[in-house]
């Protein structure tokens, strides 16, 4: 018996959980100020919590949003943006409840897919989420870090003020598009959260042909302003461009910048062509690879339906999903599409396993190798691989 109740949180609880949270990641305490800033982007709604002797001992958190998949549809998803259980209740079950509470309101509320950013790998596999997109950290030289000729030269680059970004910012990403599979729509909760770091942040917004088309939010770090060293490093945080001449037009801007000795960014996709613009390669330095998005497929069959596949002979693949049943069984995937089906499986996995295939960000034939596929048929990790491939590397690029 457990101790402990879950249930969706009411109207009056969201600070109460809000530092629940907080303390659950070492946090400091929330002030007035502090709540003051996060509160119109902490509702009520979409929030489950524990609560034992009616004081709240967890939480888990999502927002509404979309993402693209392979093909390029976008469907319903969950950006799960804040989970966590108070320290003396950890080990007890608590996360497992809500975990199941809160998938259970995605499928009522008819979300495919549910996407978070792990703070740490160990956790969210039990609950059907696998690595759905990985990204790269970097380190350029602007010393070092020279154009070929050949390289996109980009268009106009123009700084904006904070006010300007606030404003132009969530226009823009939409126009911009998203790109990639894993990619995902940033609600205007996610901009209103966004509003107090833009005064920390520096903008610049990349203008084309056919108008403005891409932006790079970054901060200076490690300022050292006494002779001779005189340099700083820039930060960059967000970095999105409608087609591959906007993102080298902004990686172009921030290289050319005065007096800065690195250009560190962080979280880029692992496909970024910068590399192979620059006359040094080794100016371009990878300082961090891990994985960057978990994705769950929440409705399997509305999932694999959405996705596109490449021309190859259909396989067909069973699932488990002991913590969402309703999942479980076998579907056909091929040039096709995909559905349920009655014929035996050449390809048995797990549901977390599916989300790492989802996004094309790993191969069956990987995945089988390391014991995490179980190949019935001998060529039909191959198979899956042609069928699965996507043209770009999944990248989702939103932190939340």
């Amino acid at each position: 018996m457990t101790d402990f109740v879950v249930r969706p949180a009411v109207e009056g609880e969201q600070r109460a959980l809000f530092e629940v949270l907080g303390r659950s990641l070492h946090a400091p305490p929330v002030d007035d100020e502090r709540w003051e800033k996060r509160s119109a982007g902490w509702p009520a709604d979409r929030k489950v919590g524990a609560f034992a002797d009616k004081q709240p001992i967890g939480v888990a958190s999502s927002v509404g949003t979309a993402m693209t998949v392979p093909g390029g549809k976008v469907v319903p998803a969950a950006a799960v943006d804040g989970v966590g259980v108070r320290a003396d209740h950890t080990r007890r079950g608590v996360l497992t409840a809500m975990m199941r509470e809160q998938l259970g309101d995605l499928q009522a509320r008819g979300e495919v897919l549910a996407a978070l950013h792990a703070s740490e790998t160990t956790i969210y596999g039990r609950f059907g989420y696998g690595i759905g997109t990985r990204s790269q950290d970097v380190s350029v030289s602007p010393r070092r870090a020279r154009f070929r000729d050949s390289a996109p030269a980009g268009g106009q680059v123009r700084l904006i003020s904070s006010s300007e970004a606030i404003e132009l910012l969530p226009e823009l990403y939409r126009r911009i598009g998203l790109r990639r599979p894993g990619m995902i729509e940033r609600p205007q909760r996610w901009w209103s959260s966004q509003t107090h770091r833009m005064k920390d942040l520096v903008v610049a917004v990349h203008t084309g042909p056919d108008g403005d088309d891409g932006f790079v939010a970054y901060q200076p770090q490690d300022r050292v302003m006494k002779p001779p060293e005189m340099r700083i490093a820039l930060a960059v945080h967000n970095l999105h461009g409608a087609n591959t001449a906007a993102v080298a037009g902004l990686w172009r801007f921030l290289l050319k910048i005065d007096l800065v000795g690195e250009v560190r960014a962080f979280g880029r996709p692992l496909d970024e062509p910068l590399a192979p613009m620059l006359v040094d390669t080794r100016a371009w330095r990878v300082t961090d690879v891990s994985d960057e998005l978990w994705v769950r497929l929440v409705d399997v069959p509305a999932a694999l339906a959405a996705r596109s596949y490449r021309d190859g002979d259909p396989v067909v693949i069973e699932v488990r999903d002991p913590f969402l049943p309703a999942n479980s069984g076998c579907y056909r995937i091929g040039p096709d599409g995909a559905g349920r089906t009655d014929e035996l499986p050449q390809l048995r996995l797990d549901v977390d396993v599916l989300a790492m295939l989802y996004l094309g960000e790993w191969q069956a034939t990987t995945l089988a190798a390391a014991g995490r596929i179980e190949a019935l048929q001998a060529d039909a990790p191959e198979r899956a691989d042609e069928l699965l491939r996507t043209p770009t590397r999944p990248w989702c690029g939103t932190g939340f």
